[in-house]
């Protein structure tokens, strides 16, 4: 892995590739779980990284942190990050959990953050994957860093999770050994929590074209494509227009996309665009915004020092608007961005709102020609402190 991370921390290449764990996707007996823990943490646990046993009997798991008190928890049977917990402000441990989970009937979380790679014709590559755990790296205090391996007839698949400070990483790495060309549709799938429905918005988007388009179907997602196409009913919080109907494009015109209501939706390059020679593509970040909703008026002159923060200049006055945490999501590799919101259905899944969102690449697939790789990662970072 030291050649193909596309990270900036590296695997060094006298790793210990000779010891490989292999970690099933399948639930595993509570002492083989227990036995198989015990020996990736004699094989890799370090500073920063440890491994476990999964409480409900399944695959181990792999638990990140960084010198800053950042953590991170790895499932390790099908690579779902079930928990970030970040370092965002200077009081009490100054950690705060970012993902939404739930755990299904069978006790297994769903939420998180997951990878979805997928053939052309919708088959998973991953589901019921034999994973296995082939390095780990870390710089003892402020990264850390784990990958998975697995193999689907002639594609070999690498996914790599990175800790940092003030961020995470997952990145995906698709190796074609075969003699055809494999073409793939796929995802980076984030359940971000949010502390209330009115004040979830996002902020990035405006000028890009979208559609309403359906998630690719994920074992781990809380919301099925059908869930997330079902229109709304209108009520108090249905404001701000009918969403598009599938297939129809149209342009993000607002600064903030306040996402209160039900949406599933695509924001890339329309298909058609993207025959051109040069064509304007989907924003490679956008802003997660958790809004406090306190507004107050500014009664002042022009050019009040508070007005920084303000989201709404009137010349003779300004909104303030307190804000909660913000975090940004960067595409690398994808060519789309995909962002959903629950509306009222959130409720079937806990108190919290929450947003289903990450880089993809769904409406155009990725050709791997035979002998290459195709890359891809996303990041989730932030400025809190």
């Amino acid at each position: 892995m030291a050649t193909s991370s596309i990270l900036p921390l590296h695997l060094p290449s006298s790793a210990r590739r000779a010891t490989t764990a292999v970690v099933r996707a399948a639930a595993a007996a509570p002492a083989t779980a227990t036995t198989t823990a015990q020996s990736l943490e004699e094989s890799f646990g370090r500073k920063g990284l440890r491994f476990v046993a999964d409480p409900a009997g399944g695959a181990p798991t792999a638990e990140l942190s960084v010198r800053n008190g950042s953590s991170l928890h790895l499932r390790l049977g099908d690579g779902l990050v079930t928990s970030y917990k970040p370092k965002v402000y200077w009081k009490d441990d100054g950690c705060r959990e970012v993902l939404h989970t739930v755990a299904d009937p069978a006790k297994v979380l769903k939420g998180g953050v997951g990878l979805v790679l997928n053939e052309v014709s919708g088959q998973s590559l991953i589901d019921d994957a034999t994973w296995t755990v082939n390095d780990a790296d870390s710089d003892s205090y402020d990264a850390v860093q784990v990958e998975l391996g697995c193999t689907k007839g002639k594609l070999e698949i690498s996914y790599v999770v990175t800790l940092y400070p003030l961020s995470m990483a997952t990145a995906v790495i698709v190796r074609n050994t075969g003699t055809k060309p494999v073409e793939l549709t796929s995802a980076v799938l984030s359940h971000i929590k949010f502390d209330k429905r009115g004040g979830t918005a996002v902020e990035g988007l405006r000028g890009c074209p979208y559609c309403s388009h359906p998630p690719p179907a994920a074992g781990f997602s809380l919301l099925s494509p059908a869930e997330a196409m079902k229109r709304e009913d209108p009520g108090w919080f249905s404001g701000g227009g009918e969403e598009p109907r599938q297939g129809l494009w149209t342009v993000e015109e607002d600064m903030y996309t306040i996402l209160k209501k039900k949406v599933s939706r695509v924001y890339a390059a329309p298909p058609e665009e993207r025959k051109k020679r040069i064509y304007s593509t989907a924003p490679s970040k956008f802003t997660t915004i958790d809004q406090a909703t306190k507004l107050f008026y500014c009664i002042v002159l022009m050019n009040c020092s508070r007005c920084r923060n303000g989201i709404l200049d009137t010349g003779i006055g300004c909104i303030l608007q307190y804000s909660g945490l913000g975090f940004r999501l960067v595409r690398m590799g994808f060519e789309d961005m995909y962002l959903s919101s629950p509306g009222g259905m959130y409720e079937k899944f806990g108190s919290d709102y929450f947003l289903c969102t990450g880089p993809a690449s769904i409406l155009v697939p990725v050709v791997v020609k035979p002998g290459e790789e195709w890359r891809a990662a996303q990041v989730i970072e932030h400025d809190n402190l």
